[in-house]
């Protein structure tokens, strides 16, 4: 892990300071909103033009892990997402749906490190990556039509028109530029590959700032949502932690697949849900807080389920 890897957690509270903090003066509050949306296209950008769609093929070489992968992220964690708010969340409508949205969206990056620190399957693990992607930005308006629609009534064209901005035009123009540069591979993968997957961090950073300052007053006097959304998050932590070693010693996993299983269930994508809910939801800064909320929380726990699953390694005297 890099620098920024490493300390992503205290870059994101850094950034959620600094827009606190230029919140208070009313030249940034006013003008702040109108940045969100360009740092999040730029962001996105970067993450879709790292992912390498060309091995999806790969995925299907392994149909029994993809099929559970696809069914325990896409089937199983929305329902358990929506149970969950359900009992925790339910006099906080706005965390609800923050925290749904969360939780349905697989993490396409920083799960790879973890796997890796916890010895799992990393090419496996990168194989199911780009199906992850795919179906998420398939399903994640339909998700939000269906889980937003239980609390209040949400247009179908505001929500095609938050898809296409935020994600279907950073998607398109990712896959152009791999397509412009396809005879220049050496420079493509060895210097603009690189530089965006570098300044992502930077480009959230800097979108949250915008969102924080913009928001800013209204957010402080809300900060017991870090403590309401608390219990729900580590249940769910804990529950799918569960799930992925029950489903490892179902089918037989090896102790490699069952990591690589554990993270992609547990590591979630929140930049993607962030873009859609800022424009979708312009006005409901609580539901863009708990999708920031959850990062904080996530980086230190896949941390100490690699840990875990090294020691349950040593336990059972793997190599």
């Amino acid at each position: 892990m890099n620098f920024i890897e490493k300390f992503q957690t205290f870059i994101i509270l850094i950034a959620v300071g600094i827009g606190l903090l230029l919140g208070q003066f009313s030249v940034f509050e006013n003008h702040a909103e109108r940045f969100i949306l360009p740092f999040l296209l730029f962001m996105l950008f970067g993450l879709f033009l790292t992912i390498p769609l060309k091995g999806l093929k790969n995925a299907f070489r392994n149909i029994k892990f993809l099929s559970t992968d696809v069914m325990l992220n896409f089937v199983w964690t929305p329902l358990l997402a929506w149970g969950l708010g359900a009992i925790f969340l339910w006099e906080h409508p706005a965390l609800w749906l923050g925290f749904i949205l969360l939780l349905v969206t697989p993490c396409t990056d920083w799960y790879l490190i973890f796997t890796s620190i916890a010895r799992g399957n990393i090419s496996l693990s990168t194989s199911v990556l780009p199906v992850n992607l795919i179906l998420q930005l398939v399903l994640l308006p339909i998700y939000l039509l269906i889980f937003a629609g239980t609390r209040e009534t949400v247009e179908m064209a505001a929500i095609l028109e938050s898809v296409v901005l935020v994600l279907l035009i950073p998607f398109i123009l990712a896959s152009l530029t791999r397509y412009f540069f396809r005879t220049q591979k050496d420079r493509l993968e060895k210097k603009i590959i690189p530089f965006f997957a570098s300044t992502q961090i930077l480009f959230l950073c800097l979108a949250i700032v915008a969102m924080f300052a913009s928001q800013g007053s209204y957010l402080l006097n809300n900060i017991e949502v870090i403590w309401i959304m608390l219990i729900p998050l580590a249940l769910f932590y804990i529950i799918n932690f569960i799930a992925a070693q029950t489903a490892g010693k179902v089918f037989r996993y090896s102790y490699e697949d069952t990591v690589s299983l554990s993270m992609t269930i547990i590591a979630r994508n929140s930049p993607v849900a962030l873009a859609i809910v800022l424009t979708a939801f312009p006005d409901q800064p609580l539901i863009a807080l708990a999708l920031i909320i959850g990062p904080l929380i996530e980086l230190p726990v896949l941390a100490i389920v690699a840990q875990v699953l090294l020691k349950m390694k040593r336990s059972k005297g793997m190599n």
